[in-house]
């Protein structure tokens, strides 16, 4: 790891959830301070904040404003969009499709090119771009992390008292595991789930999403509150690929993370190039 990574990387464990504005006033002497963060974003050592950049039409999109007004399967602002970039030579900016409300705009695009019908090209967001340690970018720090040999970078007593905090918290012993308890009277509303099925998950799923109002778009974080434990974060990310991998749900990503707090976006499951993924979306037999 090149040193000015890693003092990025101790500068972020100084920030409240391991989590800020890169923008902010602790990493303005880090010079190329983007691609630093690109490049350990590339290694799911930290994430932030993406908006898509750039649009182009894809042939089915074409194809679909051939169609019949009335037979389109999308909405008239979906519509109108890709009518929009359709008209352009190549690549346009979101800000060019001014028919539509920047919050309003993003998951219409989304939604386009979840559906093949537009090619999105996903970058750091300009404006009040955060930047967070993922949950590999903790294990890292916690597990693997050893200074190359003949390295000898110069650490300041911030950044070292920083990463000691971290290793403190992080570090701490669990306490030995004790009997579940018996369960609570009905009337408590609280449901105790131990080793709960493949299909026992997807019930839990399609529960959340309705008692929650996500309308078929849940985030995982919800899940995993329910399920972990008895479940480790690992069974668990192997039960929602089994599902995937069944058709029984979709998991998607998550483009704009300013709207969740660092705990719940490290919840989802990193992927190595792109956002996490986020929602869970149940398949309509």
């Amino acid at each position: 790891m090149e040193t000015n990574e890693l003092k990025f990387l101790l500068k972020l464990l100084g920030c409240e959830n391991y989590r800020s504005n890169l923008s902010a006033s602790a990493f303005n002497s880090f010079k190329g301070k983007d691609k630093i963060c690109r490049d350990l974003g590339d290694r799911e050592l930290v994430d932030y904040s993406r908006e898509i950049a750039t649009v182009k039409i894809l042939p089915p999109g074409q194809a679909l404003l051939k169609l019949d007004s009335a037979e389109l399967p999308i909405s008239d602002k979906e519509r109108k969009a890709l009518e929009k970039i359709s008209k352009a030579a190549g690549k346009i900016t979101p800000s060019k499709i001014t028919s539509l409300k920047a919050a309003e705009r993003s998951e219409i695009l989304k939604s386009l090119s979840e559906r093949g019908l537009i090619a999105a090209e996903i970058k750091k967001a300009k404006n009040k771009a955060e930047v967070w340690l993922t949950a590999r970018g903790i294990e890292y720090l916690r597990d693997e992390y050893s200074p190359n040999k003949g390295s000898n970078p110069v650490i300041s007593l911030e950044l070292l008292s920083n990463y000691l905090r971290f290793l403190r918290k992080n570090l701490r012993v669990k306490p030995e595991p004790v009997s579940p308890p018996l369960p609570l009277d009905e009337k408590s509303g609280v449901e105790t789930i131990l080793n709960p099925s493949d299909e026992e998950i997807l019930r839990i799923i399609e529960k959340l999403d309705r008692e929650l109002g996500t309308e078929n778009y849940l985030p995982i974080f919800h899940l995993r509150q329910k399920l972990q434990p008895p479940l480790s974060r690992e069974e668990l990310d192997q039960v929602l690929y089994r599902l995937q991998k069944n058709d029984q749900i979709e998991l998607r990503g998550l483009v704009d993370a300013q709207h969740y707090t660092q705990e719940q976006v490290n919840a989802g499951i990193s992927q190595r190039s792109g956002s996490p993924l986020f929602f869970i979306q149940l398949t309509v037999n």
